[in-house]
């Protein structure tokens, strides 16, 4: 009973004891804040990294792609059973993007994607973000009438008949113009012709008079008393008089086609939101999106063919929607379009068969499936020494980054880790202090029959009341603060001027958290744990003390 009545009253005493419990407790808190940011940033990129990434990835070396798709989908099943929940295929190739913005021609690099938009939902997250909500429930490359994002305004079809109006009224203002130019200078020179006539009182030449008899024959042919008999008197063939104005019209009867953009559009492409959109800060000094073309605008799109000879083809695209994962990497360099399109333009369908060739299969597991287990399934049936795949999982893929991540905040935990550290040490001199302080005290009870252990216990017993007390006051600190961190951001901004976060370089809002339990339990029992190995050394020190010696110089 005394040890506990003794730690009590050491710690409610002295001074120096509550400078080693506020630097255990920031040392606590500090770590609780940072680990529980660090795993919101970790668990939003994962949950972006793998939204397009499906769990495993059958992808292809060759430009050719794979080719014995069905047989390849069919062993796929076989192998991994009830493992298995979705597939789906797709095409991706590098390629140019180009619009035309006020006039200008602009060039984008970005990764074609070809998907399947009955399949492709199923194997990853890609239809939750995309801004049509139609879109998100049922993926379709169909231009939508409106309902999009506010940010876009006008989009979509009726945004879409409204452009082709004012610029078919645009051009029918630049060709009135045109003609009024061509029928003022066509005036001015005839006023000159007629001056020259009546200037020039020369007879007319056999060529003159050849010219006039040719253009009364045209005034006949084109006057409504035109004489038949009269025309075949002066050397006209009926072939000449029924022959058509155009003289390749008889070459192909067929009406031609001619593309209506107000009632009519292009195969469908969905765009990363970053390709097409500038995000600026107003002079108001609020934040707003400047979209360079949105759904309703054409776009034209180059890439390479397939095969041993590749040539580079074009397209026409309509834009239908806009893909926003907020990940730099895809919002800024991914495009997709309807897999069989794709397909077609690029020379990959077997014209014997039908089938099309593929870049990749992606393969979603069922909830629960091991992903390490099912992807050595498959490259133990397909190994890369043997057959031109490559298997891989999604982390594996994103393996780089996904380090770097990881390595950070380990490195980052390490350094907040130190703090408590030099917390400990500070717990360490003071209680030196405090054994030197207490000789007398510690001889009285040595002498009053008090063990070794017992008077050790005192000490160490004042270590960890000192780390129970600084790590359970941190946690709350640090709890707190984690959940109103948005709001503390907020007032710091109020009071500096400056954004935490810039909207215009960040597409998030808010600071992303996660509290996870298992992490704070770690954090409070490695705060303790310093605190009471600082105090072993002197604890053993005043076990160690005689009480003679402690009592001499009384």
């Amino acid at each position: 009973m005394f040890k506990l009545l003794l730690c009590s009253r050491y710690l409610r005493s002295r001074y120096i004891a509550l400078a080693s419990i506020i630097s255990v407790t920031l040392g606590v808190a500090t770590m609780i804040v940072v680990n529980s940011v660090m795993s919101g940033f970790q668990e939003e990129m994962y949950k972006r990294l793998h939204g397009i990434l499906s769990d495993i990835v059958v992808e292809s070396h060759g430009s050719n792609g794979i080719e014995d798709v069905t047989s390849l989908e069919n062993n796929i099943r076989d192998i991994l059973g009830d493992d298995l929940e979705g597939l789906t295929t797709t095409v991706h190739i590098p390629s140019m993007l180009t619009f035309q913005v006020r006039g200008q021609w602009i060039t984008k690099q970005v990764n074609l994607i070809g998907i399947d938009d009955q399949t492709y939902a199923s194997v990853s997250e890609f239809s939750q973000y995309l801004l049509h909500p139609q879109n998100r429930k049922h993926l379709s490359f169909m231009l939508r009438e409106g309902g999009y994002d506010k940010r876009l305004r006008d989009a979509g079809r009726q945004y879409r008949r409204m452009r082709v109006a004012a610029e078919r009224y645009q051009e029918e203002q630049r060709k009135q113009m045109e003609l009024q130019t061509t029928d003022a200078a066509l005036n001015d020179t005839l006023v000159q012709e007629e001056l020259a006539e009546v200037q020039t009182a020369i007879v007319p030449s056999e060529t003159d008079r050849n010219v006039a008899d040719q253009d009364r024959a045209n005034e006949l042919l084109a006057g409504e008393d035109f004489d038949l008999d009269l025309a075949m008197e002066g050397g006209l063939s009926l072939d000449d008089i029924n022959a058509p104005d155009d003289p390749f019209a008889q070459l192909d009867d067929a009406p031609q086609h001619v593309f209506d953009p107000a009632k009519e559009e292009w195969t469908g492409i969905i765009l990363g939101i970053s390709i097409s959109n500038i995000r600026h800060r107003t002079p108001e000094g609020e934040v707003a999106d400047f979209f360079l073309c949105r759904p309703g605008d054409d776009v034209k799109v180059g890439f390479p063919t397939a095969g041993k000879k590749p040539e580079i083809a074009f397209a026409d695209f309509t834009v239908v929607d806009f893909y926003e994962s907020k990940m730099s990497e895809y919002d800024s360099g991914f495009a997709f379009v309807p897999i069989r399109r794709l397909q077609e333009l690029r020379n990959m369908i077997d014209p014997a068969t039908g089938e099309g060739a593929v870049s990749s299969i992606q393969l979603k597991l069922a909830e629960g499936a091991n992903l390490e287990l099912a992807c050595q399934k498959l490259r133990q049936h397909y190994p890369a020494e043997l057959f031109p795949y490559r298997i891989q999982t999604w982390k594996e893929m994103q393996g780089p980054l996904l380090a770097a991540v990881q390595m950070e905040t380990t490195i980052l935990n390490i350094l907040l880790f130190m703090i408590i550290a030099v917390a400990g040490f500070g717990i360490l001199a003071t209680f030196f202090m405090i054994v030197v302080e207490k000789t007398k005290d510690i001889g009285i009870l040595k002498s009053l029959g008090a063990s070794k252990k017992g008077v050790m216990s005192i000490f160490l017993g004042y270590g960890l009341s000192l780390g129970c007390v600084g790590s359970g006051v941190g946690m709350v600190l640090g709890l707190l603060f984690v959940v109103n961190i948005n709001s503390i951001a907020s007032l710091l901004e109020s009071f500096t001027g400056r954004e935490v976060f810039d909207p215009t370089i960040y597409y998030f809002q808010q600071i992303p958290t996660i509290i996870e339990p298992w992490t704070i339990g770690w954090i409070v029992l490695g705060a303790m744990l310093i605190a009471v190995m600082a105090s072993v050394l002197p604890a053993l020190r005043a076990a160690r003390m005689h009480p003679v010696e402690a009592l001499r110089y009384e």
